[in-house]
């Protein structure tokens, strides 16, 4: 607030009266909160026309600004800015990188002042505070570009995440972080689900649903599996150095047109030559997250008596693989891919685990997957409450805010809680986690973290049908006002069926539960 409050004593000091005097096309000023624009040249290029400009000139903008845009677009066109009201200072918060949102329930309770949390420690909020600033300087820019373009993520966003550890940490907790100093100072030692939490939470508030997912969602996925199960120690480091460096890509491949969920009706076959020193694999795989610029494929296979999971380089099978881009209801910025394997040839000690027996190697990967995805989608919900809360404060309807009707603040308060629901949910599983060994995870958590996804992914979609009745024509337009609301209805349903679809893991849950009834219970 200091540095705003300097910012704005270094404006020059104008009065009304000489802001009311500068109202024709030759000089048009205007005023919003407080300060004063000078809009002359800006006439022609304004989006929505010179016309409303005009019906403003002399004037104070401030209500009918904030009831047709964003603060955000005062930010961009802060040049236009010529001085501030005599005697007067601006009201709106002016937000800063790295700040916390002020509005209510925009950020989680433990984040709130005066509000307490067990599980968050101070290394907690220094990885928070530094990550902050990170993503809203560097990563946010590029992923509002790449969300509109298409675009993969550049090579430099990418260095600039591996030289401060941020692609290792995507991987959640481990032995490659050991050593390491992370962002805030943590130790790679003392890093655990809870800043795994924060990183994955921080990195979802860019708004951009198909980046979120193009900015290595595929080897997060992946490269865990790699570490967990591949037997070859060389060609696990080798690989490990390669993409946590940025140097190199990967994603998994399991999905295919004939299996999704159902992993046991895959089709793409892997069987070893004569000699048994390699596999040669045929197949298809679709919908794979990243699969456009990978460099490795984990890839899912039927064997001689089962299911496998084999580790296929993209090096020296160019010619054997085929990528096609997959266009969804979210950007390609995810790099969805399409892709074949006709005669693949790969050594045998890139298999992952026992060969027949990949299911497991799969479904414990699950687990940090689908938490994963839990994170994200309830930061996403916490975002678009957080836009609903700020546009039914500044919207007049009928000459009042929208939120003086008792109906919007019901659907709020259903936002609201929906959101706290799922975000305590997710921390003390997230507690449990980080008192369970790996083993214990996979053994007892499936079922909770799979209620717990397919939860969130039910209260997501209460939310964006809420948010876009709030917004109004706005909430279904690609830009302006309601572009967040907008992007997250349109995309929501992705978390809802990635990493295993709502229905599937609601009955995974259930079954599990089922698993420990008493035999005889009255």
């Amino acid at each position: 607030m200091a540095e705003k409050h300097g910012q704005e004593t270094s404006l020059r000091s104008i009065t009304r009266d000489e802001v009311a005097k500068n109202n024709t096309e030759d000089s048009l000023w205007t005023i919003v909160d407080h300060k004063v624009y000078d809009l002359t040249d800006f006439l022609e290029a304004h989006p929505g026309g010179n016309v409303v400009l005009q019906q403003y000139a002399g004037k104070d903008s401030t209500t009918a600004f904030y009831n047709l845009h964003r603060h955000e677009v005062l930010q961009k066109y802060a040049d236009l800015c010529i001085g501030l009201i005599e005697g007067e200072k601006s009201e709106v918060v002016d937000m800063k990188p790295g700040d916390l949102s002020p509005v209510p329930y925009a950020e989680p309770i433990w984040l709130t002042p005066a509000f307490k949390s067990p599980y968050y420690k101070e290394s907690h909020r220094q990885l928070r505070r530094e990550l902050r600033v990170f993503v809203d300087e560097h990563v946010k820019p590029e992923a509002q570009e790449k969300e509109a373009d298409g675009t993969y993520i550049s090579q430099e966003l990418t260095d600039k995440m591996a030289a401060n550890n941020l692609l290792a940490m995507r991987l959640g907790p481990g032995k490659h972080l050991h050593g390491k100093k992370l962002l805030g100072g943590v130790k790679g030692e003392e890093f655990d689900y809870f800043h795994d939490l924060v990183i994955a939470q921080e990195f979802v508030r860019v708004n951009s649903r198909g980046f979120q997912d193009g900015a290595f969602a595929g080897m997060m996925i992946s490269l865990t599996a790699i570490q967990q199960w591949l037997n070859n120690d060389s060609l696990k480091q080798k690989v490990t150095d390669e993409c946590l460096s940025g140097k190199k890509f990967m994603c998994l491949a399991i999905t295919e047109a004939f299996a999704g969920s159902d992993v046991a009706g895959l089709k793409t076959t892997a069987e070893k030559t004569p000699d048994g020193k390699h596999y040669i694999i045929n197949g298809t795989k679709k919908w794979i997250t990243n699969g456009m610029f990978a460099d490795y494929f984990v890839t899912g296979c039927k064997t001689s008596k089962g299911f496998s999971v084999i580790l296929i380089p993209k090096e020296g099978n160019e010619d054997n693989i085929t990528v096609k881009r997959i266009k969804t209801a979210y950007s390609t910025a995810a790099a969805t891919t399409y892709i074949q394997f006709e005669n693949v040839k790969v050594p045998i000690d890139h298999l992952l685990g026992r060969e027949d027996n990949g299911f497991i190697v799969i479904m414990s990967n699950f687990n940090h997957e689908r938490w994963m995805m839990a994170c994200g989608v309830t930061r996403w919900m916490r975002t678009v409450t957080e836009e609903c809360m700020k546009w039914s404060n500044q919207r007049l309807v009928f000459g009042k805010p929208l939120n003086q009707q008792p109906v919007i603040r019901q659907k709020l308060a259903k936002m609201i809680s929906l959101t706290e629901a799922c975000q305590a949910q997710l921390e003390i599983i997230t507690y449990q986690m980080n008192n369970m060994t790996y083993a214990q995870q996979n053994k007892l958590l499936g079922g909770p973290i799979g209620l717990l996804k397919s939860y969130a992914t039910r209260c997501a979609h209460d939310i964006a049908d809420d948010a876009v009745n709030i917004f109004g024509g706005r909430g279904i337009t690609q830009g302006g006002m309601g572009k967040v609301v907008e992007q997250f209805h349109r995309t929501y349903k992705f978390d809802a069926i990635l990493g295993g679809t709502e229905e599937i893991l609601a009955d995974l849950g259930v079954r599990q539960a089922m698993k420990l009834m008493p035999k005889a219970m009255l």
